[in-house]
Order: C-alpha cells, then sequence, then structure tokens
C-alpha cells in the first residue's frame, strides 16, 4: 500500500473517531429536551467525556510507550462510537454518564497509538501528518451535523445509527496495520530515531501548546456570541462565525505540512503564531463583517503548528513517542480548556470584549517559546538500531486474523 493511500485511510478514519469527541456537546440539546437534565447535569456529561477523551491520553500513551498495541485503534474506535450510540438508551442519568465516559475512554486509546503508526505511515513526511490531522479536525466540525440529522429526526431513541462512522473507522485501519505490518517485517519500516530525550524543549513545546489551546478552546466557546454582539444580534451571523472557525482550522492544518516542507517545522509555527497575534487583535477590536476575515486568519495561524508539535514533540521525546502524543494531542487541551470559565467569569464582571482581550498576548507567548526551540532532526527512513530486532508495530506479516 502506498503511502498516500495508508495516510488517506487514516485520516478518514481519525475523522470517524473525532465525531464522537464533537457529538457529546451535540447532544445536550437533546438531551435536555428529552429528558429535562438541568444544566449541572449536562455539564457533567461534558466534563466526564472531555477528562477522559484529554487526561487520559498520555496514560494511553504510557501503555503505548511500553509495548507496541495496534489493535487499540480499531478497539478504540468501536468503544468510541458505542459509547454514543447507547448514551441515548440509557433511561437513567448513571447509564447516560457511563456510556459517554466508555466513549471518551475510547477516544483517550485511539489518539496516542494512532498518532505513532501516522507517523510510520507517513515515513517522515510533514504533510502526510498534516493531512491525518485534518481528519480529526473535519470529523470535530461534522459532529454537530451528523447529530443533528439523525437525533433531529427520531430524537434519543435513533443514536445507536450513530455507531455508523466507528464501523467504516474499524474497517478502514485494518488494511494499513496489516500493510505496515508487512512493510516493516521486510525491514522497510520507519522508526524514530534512538537518539537522547530532549525534555527542556518537549516542555517548552507543552507550555506553547496550552497557550494555543486557551485561545482556540476560548474563541470556540465565545465566538458565536460576540458575532451576534458585534453584528447586530443575529444567531445566522454567531453560527457563521463558528463555521469559519472550525473551517480555518482544516485549512491551517493542511498549509502546514507545506510550510513546513519549506521553512522547517519550528520555523512554520513560529511565524503562525506571529500571524496570530494580529489576527486574534483583529478578531476582538476590528469592527463589522471584517471580524470573519480575522477569525478565519485566526483558526488557520493557530492551526499550522497543530500536527507539527505532534512530530516535534515526538523528536524531543524519542523514546517515549505514546507519552508525547498523548500530551501534545490531550493533556494540554484539556488544561486549555479549564481556562473558559474565568474567561467567562470576566465577561460577566465586564464585557466579552474585554474578556476575549487577553488573548491576544497567548499567540505571542507561544511565539517567544518556539523562538527557544532547536529544530530536530527528522527520522531517517528504516528501522533504527534498537527497533532492528522487533516489528515496530507488534504485527505478523499476513493476513490478520
Amino acid at each position: 500500500m502506498r503511502r498516500n493511500a495508508s495516510i488517506t485511510l487514516l485520516s478518514v478514519g481519525h475523522a470517524c473517531v473525532d465525531i464522537y469527541q464533537g457529538a457529546v456537546a451535540s447532544l445536550v440539546p437533546f438531551f435536555v429536551a428529552e429528558r429535562a437534565y438541568g444544566y449541572a447535569a449536562v455539564s457533567g456529561i461534558v466534563l466526564a467525556a472531555s477528562l477522559l477523551s484529554s487526561v487520559a491520553q498520555p496514560l494511553f500513551g504510557l501503555l503505548t510507550d511500553r509495548r507496541a498495541v495496534p489493535w487499540l485503534l480499531p478497539v478504540s474506535t468501536l468503544l468510541a462510537g458505542l459509547g454514543i450510540a447507547l448514551s441515548g438508551l440509557g433511561g437513567s442519568y448513571g447509564l447516560t454518564l457511563l456510556f459517554v465516559a466508555v466513549s471518551g475512554v475510547g477516544v483517550a486509546a485511539y489518539h496516542p497509538e494512532s498518532a505513532r503508526i501516522a507517523r510510520l505511515a507517513s515515513q517522515g513526511s510533514h504533510s502526510a501528518m498534516s493531512w491525518f490531522s485534518m481528519g480529526g479536525n473535519l470529523g470535530f466540525a461534522l459532529a454537530p451535523l451528523l447529530v443533528s440529522a439523525v437525533v433531529a429526526i427520531g430524537g434519543l431513541r435513533l443514536t445507536p445509527l450513530l455507531v455508523l462512522p466507528a464501523l467504516v473507522g474499524t474497517l478502514l485501519c485494518l488494511p494499513v496495520l496489516r500493510a505496515l505490518g508487512e512493510r516493516s517485517d521486510a525491514g522497510t519500516g520507519t522508526a524514530l530515531a534512538a537518539t537522547g530525550d530532549d525534555r527542556a524543549s518537549f516542555v517548552k513545546l507543552s507550555l506553547a501548546v496550552v497557550c494555543r489551546s486557551i485561545v482556540f478552546v476560548g474563541l470556540s466557546t465565545f465566538i458565536s456570541l460576540y458575532a451576534e454582539e458585534r453584528l447586530g444580534g443575529s444567531t445566522a451571523a454567531g453560527s457563521a462565525a463558528l463555521f469559519v472557525l472550525y473551517l480555518g482550522g482544516a485549512v491551517g492544518s493542511v498549509l502546514g505540512g507545506a510550510l513546513a516542507n519549506r521553512w522547517g517545522r519550528v520555523t512554520a509555527a513560529r511565524r503562525s503564531y506571529l500571524v496570530s497575534v494580529a489576527a486574534v487583535a483583529g478578531v476582538v477590536f476590528v469592527p463589522g463583517p471584517a471580524l470573519y476575515l480575522f477569525v478565519a486568519l485566526t483558526s488557520a495561524g493557530l492551526y499550522v503548528p497543530f500536527s507539527l508539535q505532534v512530530t516535534l514533540g515526538q523528536d524531543y521525546l524519542p523514546s517515549r513517542v505514546g507519552t508525547a502524543s498523548g500530551i501534545t494531542l490531550g493533556l494540554t487541551v484539556s488544561i486549555g480548556g479549564l481556562a473558559s470559565p474565568a474567561i467567562g467569569h470576566l465577561a460577566d464582571a465586564t464585557s466579552l470584549r474585554t474578556a476575549l482581550a487577553p488573548l491576544i498576548l497567548l499567540p505571542a507567548l507561544s511565539w517567544l517559546l518556539f523562538r527557544t526551540l532547536p529544530e530536530p532532526d527528522s527520522p531517517p527512513p528504516g528501522p533504527t538500531s534498537a527497533d532492528a530486532s522487533r516489528n515496530p508495530l507488534g504485527l505478523r506479516s499476513g493476513p490478520m486474523r
């Protein structure tokens, strides 16, 4: 199987899994309408999903660092889908919470191992990894459309239909795992260089990712309300701003790989954060319809570094690739999300514009942190000496049983 075919299948599979990250928030209005859940109850559901899907990722990263577990891809994809599919059937709040938690565990288990396998399949290509990241972004953005199309028709009793993306994602990953297993047995796999860990650089990178996450999660939480406020109170204006924010992220993910090929990952990320400073300032202060332009620039600027930061983390911690992936994909995003309540409290005390203004400083902090980061050497094609005696996927060649 060619590299592009493998990455395409993994990208679509990534989209199928990340649908379930966005599905929880999309189900909230239906839980309120059909089951009369209060704000505290639905907040608990969303919190359970987000904490498990984000905070647990480094734990699964530690597991994958100890042993290659490629079977986690199909199993975790099914868990993510089954949890959401059953959440509409559980009659009690406890069962609903349990099913959502199961989905969160599936999402958490998927990402560290999928990032490792995508790196192997990409053969060191930054563009290929950017396409893999874009798949997840598209899946998250498509979740509200899918949930609305299914649940709005027949209510929560139709949530079992939401398992279909998980079934598709499970089937798509199987030929990729088989192909990579055969290639690894033939001695043509790609492994990360067995160099020493650069923990100081990884910590700086993680701090930069936290700053980025605070900006993006903060804007995604409040941009609809802010657009309504700035553009005359239209709910359509708010929905359009949120759509532009998500669409710009997909464009930025793909653009990041192309820019990294030209400038290197650190330089591309650093320059994108500098652009993001001006773009966030435009969102906060520029009046009128130009708001949409600056929302698009902000989203693209924040997502250019997204996949680059994942592979940088893997290269800074080559002996802990799973842990690095879990932290850059999960834990730092969760920490960033904790700032949203603070933004909300500040907006209640002052104004939404005043509360969003401090976000301008955070891409600048990421830019400063990236100025101190080295550009690590890309992993060479072929297994390292540490991996020469074992299959880096932990798979046997031949048909999967």
